[in-house]
């Protein structure tokens, strides 16, 4: 038997460590691939175009988005955010399974256009908890972090509709229950398609 890919979508607020666990993830876990966001923002830390993010500007994007080349796409801290829909149809053609990491706006959009896409909600153990991982970061000015934790409290109230919610108050246990998650939807009997013998 074989099977069609799976679309697993991964939201949580900023510093939860939703990239450092898909990171871990696509590393061990065979058979699934990150999607590589395009956006509008510059690069942070150690972050490489094309690896990290497809990084281009405010028209490039707008043009993306007349032509209908994003499946979701929305504007974070005034910056525009968007996954290519070709990538993500090819692969998910080819029995691939593929991991997203996009916020809860960007997750509703996919929803209802792919039904069977797995959403998972990346909760921090505490809001005092997410405050001192943001300013840890030291990417952000506090008027940032500020905003940031606004936004958090909104997105936090959205993680009802996601199928399932992991706490990172343990960031290997939190690894480790995505994988599980990824396993048992792989393991679904209406996702395999019939053997030609």
């Amino acid at each position: 038997m074989t099977r069609t890919g799976n679309l697993f979508i991964v939201s949580a607020p900023s510093g939860c460590g939703k990239t450092t666990i898909v990171d871990r993830i696509v590393r061990t876990v065979p058979g699934i691939g990150r999607s590589i966001s395009v956006t509008t923002r510059t690069p942070r830390g150690k972050e490489r175009p094309g690896k990290d993010y497809i990084f281009v500007s405010d028209a490039v994007f707008k043009r993306k988005v007349k032509s209908g080349d994003f499946i979701e796409w929305a504007q974070n801290f005034g910056y525009y955010y968007g996954t290519p829909r070709k990538n993500v149809g090819d692969a998910l053609k080819k029995g691939k399974d593929v991991i997203l990491t996009i916020d809860v706006k960007g997750a509703s959009q996919i929803r209802r256009k792919i039904p069977g896409s797995v959403l998972v909600f990346i909760m921090p153990p505490s809001a005092k908890v997410l405050e001192r991982r943001l300013k840890a970061r030291a990417t952000d000015k506090a008027a940032a972090v500020s905003e940031r934790l606004k936004t958090a409290k909104k997105e936090i109230a959205q993680a009802h509709k996601y199928d399932y919610v992991i706490t990172n108050d343990e960031l290997d246990r939190a690894i480790n229950m995505l994988q599980s998650i990824i396993i048992a939807k792989r393991c679904e009997a209406h996702k395999l398609k019939p053997m030609n013998i």
